[in-house]
């Protein structure tokens, strides 16, 4: 039987005074000060917001389900009710069902159906947000994978230690497309010395809260994926038990992140804007109501193609970018007659002469039909042509190609496809004037950003041909070469990973081992020094279920290695793969390319018009 001192027995009759002490405190609480404070936050943010011109929503993060269901149900006390709607990992309460039936109803016919009930749900609480509730209250589930930038105010309740996560939840609602200034509302206990200290982190190291760009991709990348981060966070909250050592432990982890942060900072200080002209830094303040009317280089090309292919099959509305399809230029298919919008519809509505009904389709570049007419014009005939440039008739200047006005020559772009453990495709462009200069293949890309004529069809030359091959061979060496170099570094990286994480699994079984181990040895000896046999008998019981528990994790551990091996086994096998790479190229097209200035040839007719001699009668 275990003898204890009487120092023991003290220790543990204070113990557990203290344990009911707590348990009379927490039975005296009747007022959650945390969500007391919440709605007074809500109301401060709101206000916010209403200076802003902001749309009135809230976004609220919070880490775990049963937390969501009590804020539901607070906030639901407080003015709120009918105006809130969850997310989370799985979405299956009443609530977010019936968002889930009134959305396929209202959108049956559409294509915004993909008939995956998970994404479909997701898409239906995202909608019942933007159009109908006042605040979401979601949990980690909602800090990936969803586009919220109709709502301005981001509110953590449950702030997590890991920077990359909360940049994360922010960056749900401060993407492209938001309109105001975010609003980001932290929830800190400011009598917790180690809450402060995580914070001051966050917000003065990172840059989390502030700044104009916020916390880059480069400045959290000094970090990894922020696990480490957040793992030392947990050991100074389990080890360091007063102001001091916490203190100490925080300033420890300062200095150890400072070389790396503020490295990173200034690179990316420096890339944004000292390497930057002046004439460059003024784009920057280029209204946002004017730059938003221009369409990104993707969607523009897109849309031209589409004007291109569908000529006689649909009715454009240019300036609103929407059309209806009046015939189906796929008949083997069913293909829905729209309308699409190539906007968002809330701009298009208001400037489109089509009328648009609440389903229109979203045409982008995943579209069904969009991928049908690219690999319709993919197959097209493309003999070598003649084609005039018009300098013009861009509406911006193209700085790049000024100095190729006026002049003639060759262009050939190349299709390149590796096939190895991913598909990879390259367009290899070659261009160049009749002396002989070589035009980079990014500043030849403008040209088709020029409306162009097309002429005669004409023969290559032979000397022309060569050249041409010479320079698509150059670049093909090139795109090569650094495929290699990114597959030897996504090798490092993935062994790197994979190292890691089998230290982690097996470090841990085997700790967990070590430890039952000497549990058992110590019940062992305790056992021995037992009196009585039933007692005896009860610590024996013990004893071999710790044993069992012992050689259920030493099982674990003999799997875990043959996981590791059997991962190890699978990333050699997909390095091989891309090894084996397979090639095929082929010519797109090659044309016979002039560029000129329109204006100033109709200006050099007149100069000549008005110089003609005059014939005397």
């Amino acid at each position: 039987m275990l003898e204890l001192t009487a120092e023991d027995i003290n220790g543990i009759e204070q113990e557990i005074a203290l344990l009911k002490q707590f348990r009379e405190l927490a039975g005296s609480i009747t007022v959650n000060a945390k969500a007391e404070h919440l709605l007074t936050a809500l109301q401060r943010a709101f206000d916010q917001l209403e200076k802003l011109g902001a749309n009135l929503k809230a976004l609220i993060f919070t880490e775990s389900r049963r937390t969501q269901e009590f804020l539901l149900h607070t906030l639901e006390q407080n003015g709120y009710r009918d105006r809130i709607v969850l997310f989370n990992g799985s979405n299956n309460d009443s609530r977010s069902k019936e968002i889930y039936k009134a959305w396929l109803a209202y959108h049956k016919g559409s294509d915004r159906v993909t008939g995956s009930p998970t994404a479909d749900t997701r898409a239906a609480i995202v909608d019942y947000f933007k159009h109908s509730a006042t605040i979401m209250i979601a949990t980690e589930a909602a800090a990936e994978g969803v586009n919220l930038q109709f709502c301005s105010l981001v509110v953590n309740y449950d702030l997590p230690w890991n920077p990359q996560r909360i940049e994360q939840r922010i960056g749900r609602c401060h993407r492209y497309g938001q309109k105001s200034d975010m609003v980001v509302v932290n929830f800190l206990n400011r009598s917790n010395a180690a809450d402060v200290r995580v914070y001051e982190l966050l917000d003065e190291k990172f840059r989390l809260f502030n700044g104009v760009f916020g916390a880059s991709d480069e400045v959290l990348g000094a970090i990894g994926n922020g696990v480490d981060f957040e793992k030392r966070i947990a050991q100074i909250y389990n080890e360091c038990r007063t102001h001091e050592e916490i203190r100490d432990a925080f300033d420890q982890l300062r200095e150890e992140l400072k070389p790396e942060i503020s490295e990173k900072i200034m690179k990316v200080r420096t890339t944004l804007l000292e390497n930057f002209d002046e004439a460059v830094r003024e784009k920057f303040r280029v209204d946002y109501a004017i730059s938003r009317t221009y369409l990104n280089a993707l969607e523009e090309k897109l849309w031209k193609t589409t004007q291109f292919f569908l000529q006689g099959h649909a009715r454009f509305d240019t300036g609103a970018f929407t059309f209806h399809l009046t015939q189906n230029p796929f008949p083997a298919q069913k293909i829905h007659s729209g309308p699409y919008m190539l906007l968002k519809p809330a701009e298009g509505e208001k400037k489109s002469a089509i009328e648009v009904p609440n389903h229109t389709n979203i045409y982008r570049i995943g579209h069904p039909l969009a991928q049908q007419i690219l690999q319709s014009c993919k197959r097209l005939s493309t003999p070598t042509t003649e084609i005039t440039f018009d300098y013009s008739g861009t509406p911006t200047r193209v700085t790049l190609l000024e100095p190729y006005v006026g002049s003639k020559g060759w262009l050939r772009v190349d299709h390149l496809r590796i096939s190895s453990f991913e598909e990879e495709d390259y367009l290899l462009t070659a261009c160049f004037t009749d002396g002989g200069e070589v035009i980079e293949p990014e500043t030849a890309a403008r040209l088709f950003s020029l409306p162009g004529t097309v002429g005669t069809e004409t023969e290559v030359p032979l000397p022309m041909a060569t050249t041409a091959e010479e320079q698509i061979n150059a670049l093909r060496r090139q795109v090569l070469e650094v495929n290699g170099s990114r597959n030897r570094e996504f090798f490092d990286v993935e062994m790197d990973k994979l190292e890691l994480w089998a230290d982690d699994m097996k470090g841990g079984l085997e700790k967990e081992i070590r430890d039952l181990d000497a549990e058992i040895r110590l019940r062992r000896g305790e056992s021995r020094k037992m009196l009585s046999l039933e007692a005896k008998v009860s610590a024996q019981r013990e004893i071999k279920e710790m044993e069992k528990r012992r050689n259920a994790k030493r099982h674990a551990l003999f799997q875990a290695q043959d996981e590791i091996d059997e991962r190890k086994d699978q990333l050699l096998s997909e390095i091989e793969q891309r090894l084996g790479q397979k090639l095929t190229q082929e010519v797109l097209f090659m044309v016979r390319w002039r560029m000129i200035y329109a204006s100033d040839i109709m200006k050099d007719k007149k100069i000549i018009t008005k110089r003609k001699p005059k014939i005397n009668p």
